[in-house]
């Protein structure tokens, strides 16, 4: 790895991002008796938070070249979290997005993605396509041309139509070019995993269009007519390694990791 601090920062925080991510990051509550080290600067531990994210690499691993401890890149991960920061940066980038008119509400799609859980923890169970090892799942939802607006974890155990609804309900409302807020799709196309009565009677419920495929009846090779986007979106979120395994205890802090991936793989498509 090799080049400056500022030349890594602009790359893994460029400007445009950094702008949306700056007014959401909590403040910080400076101690009463001053005095001691400064704190770093937002942006480069940002940078090193996101680097981790996209190599996969261990927090004891991260390069002195962010001028980040490993200890406080992953404090401030931690405190960050748990302040919510990374769903709000996935939604403030949804809005731009959206007043732009480049989320197609046509269509949305729905599946899931398991993954090896490496010690466990909360959000995990034995992985049926896994030999039964320690597992979570992946639950997106996204618009007709994959932009992901939902997710979830679960354990691995979970079936995918118990995520259905929580998916749906998790859509944020999300601004318009014109007109108001907006967050239901005007139909949903899912496989045969979800054909249940729940999931049909959650989209009667809310009037959105019932693409779901249908046991018995609709053949297997129709199925990636219209799923290909959230196939691609699964894809592309597994290009961030930190999300192909699964190596964090606590499930909150995988889910951060999979909302920051989501709001980078929006920003991308806010910079095309």
């Amino acid at each position: 790895m090799t080049g400056t601090l500022d030349q890594f920062t602009a790359r893994l925080a460029p400007d445009r991002l950094w702008d949306i991510t700056a007014p959401l990051i909590p403040a910080h509550t400076k101690r009463a008796q001053g005095g001691g080290i400064a704190r770093l600067d937002d942006r480069h531990v940002f940078a090193a938070i996101v680097y981790v994210l996209t190599t996969g690499c261990a927090w004891r691993h991260l390069p002195p070249t962010f001028g980040v401890s490993h200890q406080t890149a992953h404090r401030r991960f931690t405190e960050w979290s748990e302040a919510g920061l990374w769903a709000k940066l996935h939604r403030a980038i949804l809005d731009q997005l959206g007043a732009a008119g480049a989320v197609d509400w046509s269509r949305a799609i729905i599946d899931g993605a398991s993954l090896r859980a490496k010690k466990g923890g909360s959000l995990t169970g034995p992985n049926p396509v896994d030999r039964g090892k320690p597992g979570s799942k992946i639950h997106i939802l996204t618009d007709r041309n994959g932009l992901p607006l939902a997710l979830g974890i679960s354990a691995a155990n979970l079936h995918d139509s118990q995520a259905f609804e929580p998916l749906i309900q998790g859509i944020p409302k999300i601004r318009s070019r014109r007109g108001p807020r907006r967050r239901r799709p005007a139909k949903l196309h899912a496989d045969k995993a979800y054909d249940i009565p729940n999931c049909h009677r959650a989209l009667r419920e809310r009037g959105i269009g019932d693409r779901i495929a249908r046991r018995g009846i609709e053949p297997s090779n129709r199925l990636g007519r219209h799923r290909w986007a959230v196939e691609r979106t699964i894809a592309w979120l597994g290009g961030y390694r930190r999300l192909t395994i699964r190596y964090e205890r606590h499930g909150h802090l995988f889910a951060a990791f999979l909302a920051l991936a989501a709001a980078i793989t929006c920003y991308k498509k806010l910079t095309n």
